[in-house]
């Protein structure tokens, strides 16, 4: 090994202390054993080098010549690569050439080198606080170096640091710094200068620039708003520092930050101080000039890093988390300053959309407002909107701050490829780094969640609740995951104190609609209808939902009318995509009851219509049960070429559209075998209300006369009437049971099971072909 004992290398969140053989992650220690540790030291040592296998041999196992050095070899990059939170498709640090062997990407910072760990000891005990500085001279006077000078040099320099630093936290009535745990308020800038372009910018560049840092936690602006109306303040107030004090001492805080802008001719003099909430004591004030205006971000910037270190933070956190203003948002204030109006709306499209949009035409290279512009598209609906935007962002990602980075690729994977393995690994990554931040925690809950895994959603949302216990959507989302995991009472509870706890939102109602059918209370139902009537996305998901409670019971006419309702409050809307889904949707619903010209009527729009992939994958399954395999091949060609990594799009959609083509060439094996690989995924549908892999399967082992085969997968579905909920699915599933009892011989269960479903349906339009043979083999069991 070539590298010195005392090297220490910085890279990324990383730092490796070749002396004490330790490897850290923001501070804290990482395990890694001997080979991988020592792998990483070769590799560091020749950064952005190739080295090949036989020289990493004579390097890692010089005396070894019986080892198995290929298998040690990919088992020590195996564990370097989870240590380092790596991936070999998309490599951070550790790259694997083909056939050549390994290479470290980018560079990793050499610093001084450092005195042995036995030198480092006599240090640490001589600059101690409890020791006088006439002690720790004797100290070092009796201890034995044997050391060149430079060594003494070190010693000399951590000796003055330590007594400066123990002087200053010792004296009397100085402010102490923050710590981790601590909140913090950001107030509004005071602007002398008469520019409004100053206004509210200036405060989210302070606010980008302070969230780089994982030692420092800012109160998010949503709860802020909150806080504003509690206090009887309009939710848009400007954060004086009077306000800024009454909203540290509601939210607990520790501190808040203000800021002032004044111009001097043609300079500009930024101001910032951090106040103490409970002693009113300034605990760190920064001053910085820029030459113009163009230099501003630049300058405060600068401020903004010295603050940081101020206040408690880590010389070491401030230099890997410190990327320059204008790279992690942007040079132009006028795109900043539409940016934080963006960000200070999040109403959606009418609001959020157009300032995002203005901020992107003064910045074309502003990645994070495409990113936000993304999300904002995709919660409305607009998927392929989201995907342009969230591509674009990751696409100029490589200039933005960890935690911007952490939002753009894990939302890229998440949503525009739809790899659910690689945003995992990302939003677990991010959950490390940034152990405050709810964001990461409610990636994570929505990767389970939409693979069908709800018990293990569970934590993840929990802890993004006990992390930002503002936000309503998280309990909108808890109610969901409640409902799917059949636990009604506490779902209800949830709702109810969020309600309390002005928590309310218009998606929580769909929720305790849902909640109402399952507890077989009609006037409730009507009630939650009521309270999103005129309420954008949330007023045709309800129609939607309404839909899906007619049809349940065989109301076909009254969920047609339903359904168009919902097709054009989306239009009203602006979500033309969404729009596209729900007529989808109803396709799918006539689909299963054998009324092949409402697939002709609702699916047929999305052929030749660039849509998202849940609108295309439900047409296309409409198509496959109507018969209609050329239609569903030519859409389910389409998503595999348009989603290769997808892994609902691979595993579930894709799956059950081969499968449905196979049952229409009355192929039941091979269709049997195409829906094994989404097993994992079968209860991953909760979003559109069936269990279709299971419904599906049920029905091929139908065609295969294996009744007891299929009575098991339609009994998946009535075991999981909260994801099924008020789909038609759950009805049918009776009948479909009764079908399976029947052909496994079991006439008696069969007639219950289909006695279960004409009573459902008692009230049914007459002319739906399913009902008809329902009727027709009931008969036939008398």
């Amino acid at each position: 090994m070539q590298t010195h004992p005392g090297t220490v290398y910085r890279f990324g969140p990383f730092e490796v202390n070749a002396a004490s053989g330790e490897l850290f992650k923001n501070g804290r220690r990482v395990k890694l054993q001997e080979q991988p540790y020592r792998l990483l030291l070769v590799l560091l040592e020749n950064s952005g080098e190739v080295l090949s296998r036989e020289e990493l041999r004579s390097r890692l196992w010089p005396d070894d010549t019986f080892v198995d050095f290929d298998g040690s070899l990919r088992v020590a990059v195996r564990k370097l690569r989870e240590a380092l939170g790596d991936d070999a498709e998309s490599p951070r640090y550790v790259e694997t050439i083909p056939k050549r062997g390994y290479r470290f990407l980018g560079s990793a910072a050499r610093l001084a080198e450092l005195p042995s760990p036995a030198t480092a000891a006599v240090v640490a005990e001589n600059v101690a606080p409890s020791k006088s500085v006439a002690e720790v001279g004797e100290g070092l006077r009796t201890a034995q170096f044997h050391t060149s000078r430079w060594v003494l040099s070190v010693i000399v320099a951590l000796l003055i640091i330590g007594t400066a630093v123990w002087l200053r936290l010792h004296q009397p009535g100085k402010a102490l710094a923050l710590t981790e745990k601590d909140t913090i308020v950001l107030a509004d800038f005071e602007n002398s200068t008469g520019d409004s372009v100053f206004d509210g910018t200036l405060r989210q560049g302070l606010a980008v620039e302070l969230e780089q840092s994982p030692f420092l936690t800012l109160i998010p602006d949503q709860r802020i708003q909150q806080t504003l109306r509690l206090m009887g303040q309009a939710p848009d107030a400007r954060l004086t520092p009077q306000i800024a004090h009454d909203l540290c001492q509601r939210t607990q805080s520790a501190a808040y930050l203000t800021g002032s802008i004044a111009s001097l001719g043609r300079q500009y003099v930024l101001g910032l101080k951090a106040v103490s909430c409970t002693t009113g004591d300034v605990l760190a004030e920064e001053q910085e000039t820029a030459s113009s205006k163009e230099k501003l971000l630049g300058a405060l910037d600068r401020a903004a890093n010295k603050l940081r270190e101020k206040l408690g933070e880590s010389l070491n956190t401030v230099e890997k988390f410190d990327t320059p203003l204008e790279q992690a948002t942007t040079p132009s204030l006028e795109a900043l300053q539409a940016y934080t109006l963006g960000r200070r709306t999040q109403g959606g499209r009418d609001e959020s959309i157009p300032f995002y949009q203005r901020a992107i035409q003064y910045d074309p290279n502003f990645a994070i407002a495409y990113a936000a512009l993304g999300s904002i598209y995709w919660g409305d609906g607009e998927t392929l909107l989201g995907e342009q935007s969230v591509r674009k962002a990751y696409e100029l990602r490589s200039s933005v701050s960890e935690r911007e980075r952490f939002y753009i690729e894990s939302t890229y994977f998440h949503y525009v490829t739809g790899d659910l393995e690689k945003s995992r690994r990302i939003y677990n990554i991010w959950a490390q780094t940034y152990p405050r931040d709810s964001t990461p925690r409610i990636g994570l809950w929505l990767l389970y969640f939409q693979e069908g895994q709800y018990e293990a959603a569970l934590p993840h949302l929990r802890e993004a609740i006990r992390l930002a216990p503002w936000k309503s959507s998280l309990f909108r989302n808890l109610v969901y995951n409640l409902i799917c995991l059949n636990r009604l009472q506490e779902a209800r509870k949830v709702a109810q104190q969020a309600i309390a706890d002005r928590l309310d939102s218009p998606d929580l109602h769909l929720g305790l609609y849902r909640l109402a059918f399952l507890e077989d209370d009609a006037l409730d139902m009507a009630r939650q209808a009521e309270l999103v009537v005129g309420k954008g996305h949330s007023e045709a998901e309800m129609f939607e939902l309404r839909a899906l409670t007619a049809a349940y019971s065989g109301h076909l006419k009254e969920s047609r009318n339903l359904s168009r309702q919902a097709v054009e409050s989306a239009m009203r809307a602006e979500e033309r995509e969404f729009a596209t889904e729900l007529e989808a949707r109803a396709a799918l619903r006539g689909a299963r009851f054998g009324n092949l010209s409402e697939v002709r009527l609702h699916a047929k729009p999305v052929l030749g219509v660039p849509t998202g992939r849940k609108a295309q994958y439900v047409a296309a399954l409409s198509f496959a049960i109507a018969g209609d395999s050329a239609r569903a091949q030519l859409l389910a060609d389409d998503l595999a070429k348009r989603y290769p990594d997808d892994t609902l799009v691979q595993f579930v959609f894709l799956p059950a559209i081969r499968a449905q083509i196979a049952l229409n060439r009355h192929d039941p094996s091979k269709a049997i075998n195409l829906l094994q690989p989404g097993a994992p995924y079968e209860l991953a549908q909760g979003w559109l209300g069936f269990l279709g892999l299971a419904y599906m399967q049920g029905e091929a082992y139908l065609m295969a006369h294996q009744g007891n085969e299929a009575a098991v997968e339609f009994q998946k579905i009535l075991g999981h009437r909260g994801i099924v909920a008020n789909s038609p699915t759950g009805a049918l599933a009776h009948l479909q049971l009764g079908r399976a009892y029947a052909t496994s011989g079991e006439q008696d269960k069969a007639k219950i099971e289909y006695l279960e479903f004409l009573s459902l349906w008692k009230d049914a339009d007459p002319d739906i072909p399913i009902l008809k043979q329902a009727k027709a083999e009931y008969a036939k069991l008398q």
